[in-house]
Parts: structure tokens; sequence; C-alpha cells
């Protein structure tokens, strides 16, 4: 500087004026190198890194030039010109030189952390497109050591601006240790549930989770360090508070996506004034269903043995074993779904009584469904049950309701016997 200073007095400039002169255009030549390296930088780290990804067959180095972390990473090259020229330009002028390079550090550290956080959101990428990663989410571990690096960054740049240890700052920050707990309360409450629901494997991205509280019934979409996003069935956004996941019950539907069967629980209710030993004539049509004609038999000759084995007096029906009308139904019932190419076999398949009620008597249908997508499901559902009260008739039986008005209508026009007589001169029930 002081070579320079003096070629600049040959032209007649003062010492002052010289030394002014060539410290600007020194100022002007280290910004000039600072750009030039920041462009080199990113023409390295940025588009070469960039064509690099491109070319390799992992996908983990593309979603790091997704984040940007390599271009970040450029802004580091004209802080570290800058530091290590400016001793040389304002040379003889140590205060400045010290201002100077505590900016230059400040902004390695702003541009270093900046690095850093998108090299860490590249990480949940690459670690949500494994398939570990579905099931352990680590977005709030990551987001957590965000929180702590910010924190480590923001007391650096001020422990350099104010010119004091970072040690003197610490201990400031022990003393406001509960301040601090209460502006960061939800964090760590999300960071301590964050780690129970990873390690219990309790909620994932991809789960179907029930929170009524929060009105949340959908689909999990992101897992974070302070909430749980679920998209609803009417695409909707619930947001949860994640520590919520821990105090309070929510239902997740993973054990019915994984068990390879969804559960068909429903109940049809027959008018037990319906419900009668089955005659010959009835007995004869049975005969003619495809599902049930051997099981018909097989009962017959098994009823008709034991009988006569037992001496029993089959003029009265109370005397002996004999088929009733609701108990083929439900062998009906049974061999129909067994047949059902849609239910699952090997899963529980049970066709029951339930216990009578003023509704009459449910016969609940308890199988599983091999297709678990909700719209295929109910359409199935729905087959299954248009089926099952189409058929009820043909058994002499009737299904139960509450009186309408078409029903008080028809027995004040003498018509309710069109309403209420089931086939094969069924009684009339209530």
């Amino acid at each position: 500087m002081t070579h320079f200073r003096d070629f600049l007095m040959t032209f007649g400039l003062g010492e002052a004026a010289a030394l002014l002169a060539a410290r600007a255009i020194a100022g002007v030549g280290v910004l000039i190198l600072a750009w030039a390296a920041c462009l080199l930088a990113r023409l390295v780290l940025g588009r070469g890194i960039a064509r690099f990804a491109q070319r390799t067959r992992t996908t983990w180095d593309d979603l790091l030039v997704q984040r940007k972390v390599f271009v970040r990473l450029a802004h580091l090259a004209p802080a570290l010109v800058v530091y290590a020229l400016v001793p040389v330009v304002l040379a003889g002028a140590p205060q400045a030189v010290t201002v100077v390079q505590q900016a230059a550090v400040v902004y390695l550290l702003l541009a270093g952390l900046l690095a850093v956080n998108a090299f860490l959101a590249g990480v949940v990428d690459i670690h949500q497109k494994l398939e570990f990663g579905r099931k352990m989410p680590i977005r709030s571990f990551v987001q957590a050591i965000k929180v702590v690096l910010c924190l480590l960054v923001g007391i650096a740049v001020v422990s350099i601006l104010m010119g004091r240890s970072p040690v003197y700052l610490l201990g400031g920050l022990g003393a406001m240790a509960a301040v601090l707990m209460l502006i960061f309360k939800d964090s760590i409450l999300g960071l301590v549930a964050g780690v129970h629901l990873s390690l219990n494997h309790m909620v994932k991205i991809g789960d179907w989770i029930e929170m009524p509280k929060y009105g949340a019934n959908g689909s999990v979409v992101d897992v974070s360090l302070t909430t749980v996003k679920v998209q609803n069935w009417d695409m909707t956004i619930s947001t949860i508070p994640t520590y919520a996941l821990i105090v309070d019950s929510f239902k997740n539907w993973r054990g019915m996506t994984d068990s390879g069967g969804r559960r068909i629980m429903r109940s049809v209710h027959i008018d037990m004034t319906s419900i009668r030993f089955c005659t010959e004539q009835m007995l004869a049509k049975f005969k003619g269903f495809r599902h049930i004609s051997d099981y018909v038999e097989r009962k017959l000759e098994e009823i008709g043995r034991h009988n006569a084995e037992c001496s029993v007096d089959e003029s009265d029906l109370v005397n002996g074993r004999h088929l009733t009308n609701v108990g083929t139904f439900r062998a009906y019932l049974d061999a129909y779904l067994r047949d059902h190419p849609t239910i699952n076999q090997d899963m529980t398949f049970l066709v029951r009584h339930l216990a009578p009620t003023e509704r009459g008597l449910p016969i609940q249908i308890y199988v599983f469904c091999k297709d678990q997508r909700w719209v295929n499901y109910e359409g199935i559902q729905a087959d299954i049950f248009d089926h099952v009260l189409a058929v009820i008739p043909e058994f002499g039986l009737r299904v139960f309701q509450y009186p309408t008005g078409a029903y008080f209508h028809a027995i004040r026009g003498g018509r309710q016997a069109d309403l209420a007589d089931p086939p094969d001169g069924g009684s009339t029930g209530t």
C-alpha cells in the first residue's frame, strides 16, 4: 500500500490524498475480487455439481442441489476474500480493519447457517425417500437442531458485535433460563413428543389417524417440531400440536392398512314375529338355493337321524329338532360370504345373532374386505347388504323398521297386509 501511495504522489497528490485514493482503489479491487470469487464459486459449486448430480444414478445429491446447499456455500467465498485482504487495504488503520473483519465474520456465520439449514432440509428429504424414513420421521429432530444452531450463531454474532466473550453471554442466558423455557415451551414439548412418537412408532407420514378433539380425520402429511398436519378426507388441513398426540388419545388406522383387510361390521334387525319352523314347502324352496342346497340336505339328514334315534313324535313341531327360517338364513349368509371374491377368508369371519332387543333380532355380519380403499370398500359393503336385504323375504322373514306414515295410511285404508305379510304365509308383526 505504501508503494502504491508513493506512485500516486508522483501525479501531484498530497500524502493524505494519495493514501486515501490508494485505499479507495484497493477497496474497489477487493470488491471486484470478492465478486469474481463469488461467481467462480457459484459456477463450480452450483452449476458444476448440479450437472454432476444429474449424471449420477443416486437421488440424494439431486435433493441437495434442489435445496441449493452448494449455491449457499458459494457465498462464503467473497467473505473470505474480504477478510484476507482487508488488512492490506486498510494498513495503518487497525480499528477499521477490526470492524470490517468482524462484519466479514458475521457474514460468514450467517451464510454458513443458511448453508447448514439447507443441508439439514436436504437430509430430511433424503430420509423421507427411504422406507425406514417413512416409519420414523426425523423432521422434529432436525428442527430442534436448527433452533439450537440459530441460538448459537445468534450468541456468536452478538458477542462479536459487542466485543464480549460468548461465555459472558451464556452466563446471562443461564439467568434467563425460566424466560427461555417459557418462550420455547412448545418447541421443548414438541421435541420430547417427537422422540416418543418416533421411538414408539406411534405416527408416521401417510398414517390415517382420527382425533375428534382437533377435528382431524385423514392422512398425516407432515410431522414437525411443534405441529402435526393432517389432511382430512374433505381436503381440509387440521393442525395438531405434536405433544397433544402424547397427552390425548387418538386412533391410528395403520393396523388396518397393514393387516390386509378392512372390517365390515353391520347388523340387520329381523322382526321376531316372522321367525318360525320351516315347512315342507319352504324346505323344498331352500333346496333350490345354490349356496345352501347341500347344507339343507345335510341338516335334514342329521335331524331325521337324531329324531329317529330319540323316538321323537314329529306330529308336533315342538318335539325334536327342526330347521328354522332364521337359522337357514344365517347359514345362507355364511355360505354367500364365503363364496364372495372380495371377502378375506383368512381373517375373522363371523355371522352371528346378537341379543334380541325392542328392535328385533340383530343378525350381525363381521368380516373383512380385501380392498381397503375407502370408495371401493363402501361399494362392496353396499352391494353385500343390497343382496342381504333383498333376499330376506325369500326366507319368510321381515326386516324390522319403525312404522312410517305410509304404514299408518295403509292401515286406515285396510291394506296393512300388503305392507306386513312376508312370503310363504308368515304371520303379521308390528
